[in-house]
């Protein structure tokens, strides 16, 4: 990393407390997701709209279980500081996925499905120059090295 390249986190003490929630929140419902994938959903006798989605779901043999593994995973990879920026992007999909369902679905889950989207995208501002690189083109000195020196074919 060139040393005059800086990864800092902006607003770094909102940051961690909403990267801590948000993690205790992706590790505590991947852990719930997981276990709805092994013993079933919890719905009524008559199931409402979102039941009804949930079984329909369940019957197609939808990831649920993979998605908690994956929410437990970036979730527990969130508490460390080292590692949130690789967490808060395998959280993104989940996150702009829930949104979605919330919106068009659950609505009455909006309580729920906007805070855990604004949360991740908060995160990623905050984390932003950790991602910058991702975004520059490559350097002449990046190409050069990678190409083997001035001295390559």
């Amino acid at each position: 990393m060139d040393p005059s390249e800086t990864r800092s986190v902006r607003l770094p003490r909102l940051a961690f407390v909403v990267r801590i929630l948000f993690a205790l929140f992706l590790f505590g419902t991947g852990i719930m997701t997981m276990s709805f994938a092994t013993r079933g959903y919890p719905v009524g006798q008559t199931p409402d709209e979102v039941g009804q989605f949930m079984i329909a779901l369940q019957k197609t043999g939808y990831l649920i279980f993979w998605v908690g593994f994956l929410k437990t995973v970036a979730g527990g990879l969130m508490f460390f500081p080292r590692t949130a920026p690789l967490a808060i992007l395998m959280a993104l999909p989940y996150a702009f996925n829930i949104l979605l369902y919330v919106i068009f679905f659950a609505h009455k889950y909006l309580v729920v499905g906007l805070p855990d989207f604004a949360a991740c995208a908060f995160l990623i501002y905050c984390y932003f120059d950790w991602y910058r690189p991702i975004f520059t083109g490559p350097t002449s000195t990046a190409t050069t090295k990678l190409a083997g020196g001035e001295d390559a074919l």
